[in-house]
């Protein structure tokens, strides 16, 4: 029953926020809480929701004062190099525009949190895909895809995880995996080339000047007219349709409508070279104090949300010793700080939920009761296709210290060694960065301001054949 139920309450919860019946938040608390009483639980729901809290506070702070950090540091100008690297390469073409992106998150993601990486990839690319009215859900796709392969890393979390389950080392089992991590980046790029070339055939191709001159003719027009009716504007060398929003054309990818916005917002802010918030004098302290914050973060000197909290308090203080300005910084960033950190709690209460009825457990003894005999010694291959849905739909901890260790228990019975078990089971993790149940996500869809369900109902398809292909090529490689 509890794995019947278990089943029903994520399925209800991914349907009514793709159908946009409910916001996140609302459904990640209503819906546990609901089924909490239907499971006849609703007495403990309290402790339930407290455990959860528990659990994620760290990680709420942590996504709290990393945006503080982040957003500062966008403020004084410290990506700006970056942005105007990209903008050079990418030349306003869509297609290497998403290129880009995947390419940047890739190389961000090296540090090892997907929350960092989301937030640097977001505030270089977010201008560019308002200003030409791209799909943001492209953007967001395209990131955490590229986040999730490079999620794999030894520090990155899942690999530590499968390890430490398995008493395994680590590099044991990274080394080996790493020709069919590749195999799945490379996958990302060219789903990247063939999601840009989309693009561009609904956009067309233009220079930011195009951009920046459509805008003042349009203007002109707005103002000497007194309506959009009067006369026409278009863009050179931009297809049928490209002029108008984001959800102009008829081959508009899903979730196009997104980027919402005309181009005259204040979308290209991060880019103003006059904003007065620039600290062109203290850039090398700003880089310095970054780069040493990654570096303490993958050494593990302090815990994550400490080093972010000093950092934060750093960079306010440093950049902005006035305590008005300050106010006006944190004031700035207050809408990103509180959306993310309540969608976080309020997934507390789903994987709390979840853990303190039993029915996460259940519903991995479910799956791991059904797989046939006769499928003993290809554990690695099922351990690996088990890996998309079971750690889309639980964290990390529980399917790699619950779930993993049965699965490669069943598998060392049929001679299938735990190095194996735990290369597959890293397969899943391009999806898994996209779950409802990761924080980092909403970091993601927030800055970018696409809805999750639409962010989900765009990523899952692709996510999930990138996973495949890591599957397939560890098993052609013999890795698996």
């Amino acid at each position: 029953m509890l794995t019947i139920l278990g089943f029903a309450m994520i399925a209800t919860f991914l349907v009514l926020i793709m159908m946009k019946k409910m916001s996140p938040i609302a459904a990640l608390v209503l819906i546990p809480a609901l089924f909490c009483v239907f499971v006849g639980k609703g007495a403990h729901l309290g402790d339930y929701v407290l455990d959860g809290v528990t659990d994620l506070a760290p990680t709420a702070a942590m996504l709290m004062f990393a945006i503080v950090y982040f957003g500062v540091m966008i403020d004084v100008g410290l990506f700006d190099p970056i942005v105007r690297g990209i903008l050079k390469f990418c030349k306003a073409d869509p297609m290497r525009i998403v290129v880009g992106t995947a390419l940047l998150a890739a190389i961000v993601s090296l540090d090892g949190d997907g929350s960092t990486t989301f937030m640097i990839t977001v505030s270089a690319m977010y201008p560019l895909y308002k200003r030409l009215k791209m799909s943001l859900v492209v953007m967001t796709g395209v990131a955490a895809m590229a986040n999730g392969v490079m999620n794999t890393l030894p520090w990155g979390g899942p690999t530590a995880r499968a390890a430490t389950a398995l008493k395994l080392d680590a590099s044991d089992i990274f080394v080996p995996m790493i020709p069919a991590l590749l195999v799945g980046l490379l996958f990302v790029f060219v789903l990247s080339y063939v999601l840009g070339v989309r693009e561009r055939r609904r956009l067309g191709v233009l220079t930011l000047d195009d951009v920046l001159e459509e805008e003042k003719e349009t203007e002109t027009v707005l103002v000497g007219s007194g309506g959009p009716g009067d006369g026409k504007v278009s863009m050179r060398k931009g297809a049928a349709g490209g002029a108008g929003g984001a959800g102009s054309g008829t081959d508009a990818p899903e979730g196009a409508g997104d980027s919402g916005d005309s181009a005259g917002d204040n979308g290209f802010q991060g880019l103003d070279p006059n904003r007065a918030t620039l600290r062109p004098k203290l850039y090398w302290f700003n880089a310095l104090l970054t780069f040493s914050l990654l570096t303490a973060m993958i050494m593990e000197w302090l815990p994550i949300p400490v080093l972010f909290l000093i950092g934060a308090a750093l960079a306010l203080s440093v950049n902005f010793p006035h305590i008005p300005d300050q106010k006006a910084r944190l004031a700035a960033h207050a809408d990103n700080v509180l959306n993310v950190s309540g969608m976080v709690f309020a997934a507390a209460v789903f994987t709390g939920v979840l853990q303190g009825t039993g029915m996460v457990d259940q519903m991995a003894k479910w799956m791991v009761d059904v797989i046939p005999g006769s499928m003993g010694p290809h554990m690695a291959l099922v351990t690996g296709i088990l890996s998309l849905p079971l750690t889309y739909f639980m964290s990390n901890d529980g399917f790699y210290f619950g779930v993993l260790p049965v699965l490669a228990e069943a598998g060392a019975a049929h001679g299938v060694t735990p190095l194996e078990m735990a290369r597959a089971s890293l397969v899943g993790q391009p999806l898994h960065m996209s779950s409802p149940l990761v924080p980092a996500v909403y970091v993601l869809v927030g800055m970018a301001k696409v809805e999750f369900g639409d962010h989900t109902k765009f990523v899952v398809k692709w996510a999930a054949l990138t996973c495949l292909v890591i599957l397939g090529a560890g098993m052609l490689f013999g890795i698996i």
